[in-house]
């Protein structure tokens, strides 16, 4: 079955929301929707959708003008087994002492590491971006100055992984939350896959918008590895849930987006402890 592509890019978020939303009633129908704020530091939004058949382009045109968009840009991707195609790229990454893998590289599981099984799927955080990488290395440098964590929450947990590391170093429950229903599902089949079922609990959730993880607050560690834009804004909630003398490990941010990051923590009265660079991207550990 072929699948096409229609993409396009546009300065404001208010705009980009809504021109999503207008592309989930276009017809013919796309399969998928997505709107994300570009990480090149540009300020632009990308709006895009699939397609099993060919899109109107006149209709894509009409969306483009009347929201203030470039025009689509439409293309036919080849038939391709993706899944099969992103395991036989990812191989086994290790951070410190985790062992990040997929399910065809079991026999590579090293017995002085921490295993953590994450499958290719459609959330984010297989281990492999510099993004995750860096956040398991900044756990890991709070592991080896002694510290213990008893509460502790990943925002935006793409697959969990990073929940998962923390209940396999330290003894008490996690929590974690997306905003993406598909990536809470992704999130539940790994926990289970790595034996944590009862200890990482994941919600559905934007940001700290939910009962249970008000609740559970504060927090002696904070995960938020999303983008620049979401990290300033939850500045202020960030600082709000988290324990004094807590943590927090950030990322999902560029080199150069690095700087205004810290400024919005500092303004909420948190310290920067450390900085790390893994190729274009930037982690951030700083403390309350």
């Amino acid at each position: 079955m072929p699948t096409f592509t229609a993409l396009t890019t546009l300065k404001a978020r208010e705009n980009a929301e809504a021109l999503g939303l207008a592309l989930e009633e276009i017809e013919p129908e796309a399969t998928g929707v997505g709107v994300f704020e570009m990480e090149d530091g540009s300020g632009l939004w990308e709006v895009g959708a699939y397609f099993t058949e060919a899109p109107d382009d006149v209709a894509l045109a009409l969306l483009a003008a009347a929201h203030d968009a470039k025009p689509f840009v439409v293309s036919e991707l080849p038939e391709t087994d993706w899944v099969a195609h992103v395991k036989r790229e990812l191989h086994p990454v290790e951070a410190g002492r985790f062992f990040v893998y997929g399910s065809h590289d079991a026999d590579k599981v090293p017995g002085d590491r921490i295993p953590l099984l994450i499958e290719a799927a459609m959330a984010f955080g297989t281990g492999h971006h510099g993004t995750t990488k860096g956040c398991l290395e900044a756990l890991e440098r709070l592991i080896k100055a002694g510290e213990v964590k008893t509460n502790t929450v990943d925002i935006g947990c793409g697959t969990a992984v990073l929940a998962l590391a923390a209940a396999k170093v330290w003894p008490d429950p996690v929590l974690a939350s997306d905003i993406d229903e598909v990536a809470v599902d992704v999130a539940l089949a790994n926990v289970a896959a790595n034996g944590e079922a009862g200890r990482v609990r994941c919600i559905e959730a934007a940001g700290f918008e939910h009962a249970e993880l008000n609740a559970a607050a504060p927090y002696d560690l904070i995960f938020a590895n999303i983008l620049k834009g979401p990290l300033v804004e939850l500045a202020p909630d960030v600082a709000a849930h988290c324990a004094e003398g807590g943590h927090v490990i950030l990322s999902g941010l560029l080199n150069e987006q690095g700087d205004e990051v810290v400024a919005a923590y500092e303004a909420q009265g948190m310290t920067l402890e450390h900085r790390a660079e893994l190729g274009e991207w930037t982690t951030l550990t700083l403390r309350r």
